[in-house]
């Protein structure tokens, strides 16, 4: 079910910074940190199970066991990408219940026609306004619980202008959104005018390489943000990790000489996978008589 701390801290006014995770070695790396909440990103969750691009291929049923997993085994409130919600209203109803009832805490639904395009990239279409308030008017009935939040995010400030973004924000906060996420403002002026006009929650997205400045937490709270995500900055660091350890293991045909920064070590990772727990389990139901192995 939702964690309520997500709500209080929002009401508490409590700046959120919650890191993007994408499968389950940075989930747990993350949910033993301390933040106050972690964001299951959509472009890492779909590149790292499906390998493609996140431009709407991603189904709910891909979705749902991927962030349902992530919130079952972290003790911290999760935020999930749910796209469009999947489709027309029944869908969104549908992906509402689902993803509660997987243990998520914040559900995102976005604006975008569908197939829909990852945030940052070129191309993104909106729907009417109306035809996305009511999908938050729905998701926001379906829920089971109040904790349970309805981030609505749209994508017309790319396409349409930051006017249109911004009024779009404010509808859907009358339609009953908890949280407002208007996707890639250009500047930081332009931030600093969405804080001012929406009286309500905001997120900002902090992508970097995107279209958005990225500012300090300080910063976003002073001119009116309440939430910062930052999707890829996880993603990005793990495959140029990775891109730097395999280009050394071409190149010299050995692991010896990888620098000890560059690995995690493998007595850590069988501590952050539970193996202490399964070893101790082991020694306490193992059987005197049991017949040795040949």
């Amino acid at each position: 079910m939702a964690d309520p701390r997500l709500r209080a801290a929002l009401t508490e006014k409590r700046f959120i910074v919650a890191p993007g995770i994408f499968d389950m070695i940075s989930a747990r790396v993350a949910d033993g940190m301390g933040f106050t909440a972690l964001y299951a990103t959509g472009f890492g969750t779909v590149a790292s199970h499906l390998g493609i691009a996140d431009a709407g291929v991603a189904t709910y049923s891909d979705m749902v066991s991927r962030v349902g997993r992530f919130a079952t085994e972290c003790a911290t409130p999760v935020i999930a990408d749910a796209d469009t919600g999947y489709g027309g209203l029944l869908n969104v109803r549908h992906t509402v219940l689902g993803y509660e009832a997987a243990g998520v805490t914040a559900i995102q639904i976005e604006d975008q026609e569908i197939p829909k395009k990852c945030g940052h990239t070129p191309g993104r279409r909106v729907i009417p306004t109306r035809d996305m308030c009511l999908k938050i008017e729905v998701a926001a009935e379906a829920r089971r619980s109040s904790d349970f939040l309805i981030i609505a995010r749209t994508d017309a400030r790319t396409t349409l202008g930051l006017d249109e973004a911004i009024a779009r924000g404010k509808e859907f906060a009358r339609a009953g959104a908890d949280v407002v996420f208007i996707e890639s403002p250009e500047t930081e002026d332009e931030m600093q005018r969405i804080g001012q006009d929406i009286d309500a929650p905001l997120l900002a997205n902090m992508v970097e390489g995107g279209r958005t400045p990225i500012l300090p937490k300080d910063r976003l709270k002073a001119i009116g943000y309440d939430i910062a995500i930052y999707p890829a900055l996880g993603f990005l660091a793990v495959t140029a990790a990775c891109e730097r350890v395999y280009t050394h293991l071409l190149h010299h045909g050995d692991s010896n000489a990888v620098p000890a920064q560059e690995s995690y070590g493998f007595a850590r990772m069988c501590q952050l996978m539970g193996f202490p727990d399964v070893w101790e389990f082991e020694r306490r139901w193992a059987r005197s008589d049991a017949p040795a192995v040949e």
